[in-house]
């Protein structure tokens, strides 16, 4: 695709990143077969190539960024496309310098300012997210059935093993899982813990800065990054760890690519690099113990239980990770049964469900429809915002696969 920048773009890191990505396109519209918001809406400036030319022309200065923002502001930044392309073509990087551009010559009305500040400033700092919650969940009565459904009742941890294992492994507690499902976590460090690995959290660790870097304030979602890292930096330093482990897929893409986020930082462009590289999902980590894993059951395996599973947007393209946790969990015993359109996004994304109600409900309804078209005893998937949304929509019960294989470890002991 040939480009011709303007003149406030030209030149500059982001122009340069944005132009290297749009030459990459060959317009073939490939990923329009997999946009979900182009199957929902027919409208090729709502799926990645109509999105691509609006933000080409934005940067050429020839579309204002006020017809560009409501495009993007409809993606769900799912990466199936990127999956699609057979060029090659990063369409996330170009979508989060279209947004950023589009909201620097842009100002949205100030209801949408104020909501977005809302979700940035509540979700990413966990005291306010606890205390919100807390708050939701006496008043949950009171509240109409749309938002009473958004309000997730209590769970228990259980018990957290103590740190006795040479193979010691850091994970993120995150912004909001710790409140809303804090028994993944330990599930995590439960399992670990039986094949010889000693799971911990840093206390200092906080979000990973996904939520506030996908809302568009980039600048702020990169202190989070770099507070994360210095949290972490001092086990890492010290090789007292060997991997960083995700039970959140969204936060482990974003991990993942603190190098290339951070890579025109001086003080923390090594030291990004280096905590993307030690970042696993869990599903990787066990999936190279499998072994051991599966040593773990009895003779004879739990009988089978019909589970479906849904695999995050971010674990199957964000992190290119697809099948592990599948194979852990028939491992265990569990028949999980074909869903049509698995690659397909369940509308959660983040902050999407709140700010884009309408088409990630009908997402979700799609998503369900696909993974209860056969009886099933759960759903099972790998990431808190697609288990949280998932759960709103059915009376299934809707758990992170690691719990599930738990589960089947306790039945199996």
């Amino acid at each position: 695709m040939q480009t011709g920048l303007a003149d406030f773009i030209r030149s500059t890191p982001e122009g340069d990143a944005a132009e290297a990505v749009l030459r990459k396109c060959v317009h073939c519209g490939f990923c329009n077969a997999t946009c979900p918001t182009y199957q929902l809406l027919g409208d090729e400036l709502d799926g990645p190539r109509g999105r691509i030319y609006l933000m080409k022309q934005m940067f050429e200065g020839t579309v204002p960024a006020e017809t560009v923002l409501p495009h993007l502001d409809r993606c769900l930044t799912c990466r199936n496309c990127e999956s699609t392309c057979p060029s090659g073509v990063r369409y996330s990087e170009l979508v989060d310098i279209g947004r950023a551009v589009a909201e620097r010559r842009t100002q949205r009305p100030l209801a949408a300012r104020a909501a977005r500040w809302v979700l940035r400033e509540g979700l990413s700092r966990r005291g306010v997210f606890n205390t919100a919650l807390a708050l939701g969940r006496l008043a949950r009565p009171l509240l109409p059935a749309s938002l009473a459904a958004k309000v997730a009742p209590r769970r228990d941890a259980g018990s957290w093993p103590p740190v006795r294992h040479a193979r010691r492994m850091l994970v993120l507690a995150g912004c909001v899982q710790p409140a809303l499902m804090p028994d993944v976590n330990a599930a995590a460090a439960r399992v670990l813990d039986l094949v010889g690995i000693s799971l911990v959290e840093s206390a200092r660790a906080g979000c990973c800065g996904a939520l506030r870097f996908h809302l568009n304030d980039q600048d702020g979602g990169r202190r989070d990054m770099r507070a994360l890292i210095d949290a972490w930096w001092p086990a890492i330093d010290s090789g007292e760890i060997e991997a960083i482990v995700m039970t959140a897929s969204g936060c482990g893409t974003t991990v993942r690519e603190y190098g290339h986020l951070l890579a025109d930082d001086p003080q923390y462009a090594q030291r990004a690099a280096r905590v993307g590289a030690m970042t696993k999902d869990l599903s990787e980590i066990l999936h190279a113990e499998r072994v051991q894993v599966e040593g773990l059951f009895a003779a004879q395996p739990p009988a089978a239980a019909p589970l479906a599973y849904h695999p995050p947007c971010s674990l199957q393209h964000g992190q290119q990770v697809r099948g592990l946790a599948e194979g852990l969990l028939r491992a265990a015993g569990y028949d999980l049964v074909p869903v049509t359109d698995s690659h397909l996004c369940c509308g959660s994304a983040g902050s999407y469900s709140l700010l884009q109600p309408q088409f990630s409900r009908t997402l979700r309804d799609n998503k369900l429809n696909a993974l209860q078209s056969a009886p099933v005893k759960g759903i099972a998937s790998a990431n808190v915002g697609c288990i949280a949304h998932l759960q709103t929509g059915t009376g299934t019960p809707v758990r992170h696969w690691i719990e599930w294989l738990e589960e089947a470890l306790t039945t199996a002991a």
